[in-house]
């Protein structure tokens, strides 16, 4: 039998309906509605799609029209989800966003007045959602623009207004008052709008407390196995499990150095495995400096990431070429392989290639 040779993704979709479970029950009553974005963070938006449909999901979140249509294809038409575009609705895409039964989140006055042409041309009332700043100052509405529309309804003539959402900056962090003060913010300016839903918490936000759960909350990382505060949770299952088969083993000597450079050298003889993945299948390099795989029973230190191997300190474990390390998933935690990168665990999700062999669980 030939060994592998290539890198291997499950993508567990039971541990998905599982941290949906959790997140549902945290929520306590407030709509579990999915982020999908980038194409469920790099997990496959469709094969997601359709389990957290069949979990109960009828609410989910995009940020691309593309993704929205893709989506919407995916989900297919016994599947009549309510998919929020989170770009809004720029200029021209109206009829697209149409011919896929998509809601826009408009985010600025000229999307509104895009989207109330679009209706008007169409003779048909549109259904949309609004996004106002709180002090992200990322995307949104301002204060001042929200209380302008408010008091202007024919700028709003044909749109039902079905949703209005802002985003918090700091909810990885619980006690930064940041927090609260995105909260105060948010109360007034959802008010504006009282026939509307309204949703402020996403992943971190919904572990923040009742206060910022409104009507919807918008899980995303967290969904995948990413702990909400940027470490892990004992709740949440991971849900991508990436591998590496081992390639060669050989010691290498004191005073020699590793890979690229001469800036890694060993100080007494050292057993390492080289695996069979790097950042072309979307490691971070950076993550060689703390990183570390999961094999034969114990966390095994990176010495290097290149852009198709890892060197991995092994010490005295049996291996052999063929045999497969765990660089991602329920030993080699993945908000752990993110700290070590300098960076959060929605880019170690997203940045998974195309390359690895992809192999989905509990697909519907």
């Amino acid at each position: 039998m030939a060994l592998p040779s290539s890198a291997r993704l499950t993508i567990d979709l039971n541990a998905l309906a599982h941290n949906y479970a959790v997140l549902r029950a945290e929520a306590d009553g407030a709509e579990a509605a999915p982020v999908l974005k980038g194409d469920g963070y790099g997990l496959g938006a469709a094969e997601v799609g359709r389990r957290l449909w069949a979990e109960g999901a009828r609410r989910f979140f995009v940020a691309r029209l593309s993704e929205g249509e893709a989506l919407r294809a995916a989900l297919g038409p016994g599947r009549p989800a309510t998919i929020h575009v989170l770009d809004g609705m720029p200029a021209g895409t109206g009829a697209r966003m149409a011919a896929s039964g998509l809601t826009a989140v408009l985010t600025t006055l000229p999307q509104v007045e895009v989207a109330a042409s679009f209706a008007a041309q169409s003779g048909q009332d549109l259904t949309v959602g609004i996004h106002v700043d709180t002090g992200m100052n990322r995307q949104g509405l301002t204060a001042a623009d929200a209380q302008a529309l408010a008091q202007s309804p024919d700028r709003l003539r044909g749109l039902e207004v079905e949703l209005v959402m802002s985003h918090l900056g700091s909810a990885t962090e619980p006690g930064a008052a940041r927090n609260l003060a995105q909260l105060e913010a948010f109360r007034p300016l959802r008010a504006l709008f009282p026939q509307a839903k309204a949703s402020l918490a996403a992943s971190a936000g919904v572990f923040l407390g009742p206060d910022y759960r409104f009507d919807i909350v918008r899980p995303g990382v967290s969904l995948y196995g990413g702990g909400p505060f940027e470490r892990p949770h004992p709740d949440l299952k991971p849900v991508a499990i990436f591998e590496a088969p081992i390639l060669d083993i050989r010691t290498i000597a004191p005073g020699e150095t590793v890979g690229y450079g001469g800036g890694l050298v060993m100080q007494r003889p050292t057993r390492v495995a080289m695996v069979a993945a790097g950042y072309a299948d979307g490691l971070i390099r950076a993550g060689k400096s703390g990183g570390a795989g999961w094999f034969a029973g114990a966390l095994r230190r990176f010495l290097i990431i290149n852009m198709d191997l890892i060197a991995m300190e092994i010490g005295d474990a049996p291996a052999a070429p063929g045999q497969m390390v765990e660089l991602m998933g329920p030993n080699a935690l993945i908000d752990d392989l993110a700290e070590a990168s300098g960076t959060v665990a929605h880019e170690c999700l997203v940045r998974l290639s195309e390359r690895a062999e992809r192999v989905y669980l509990g697909g519907v």
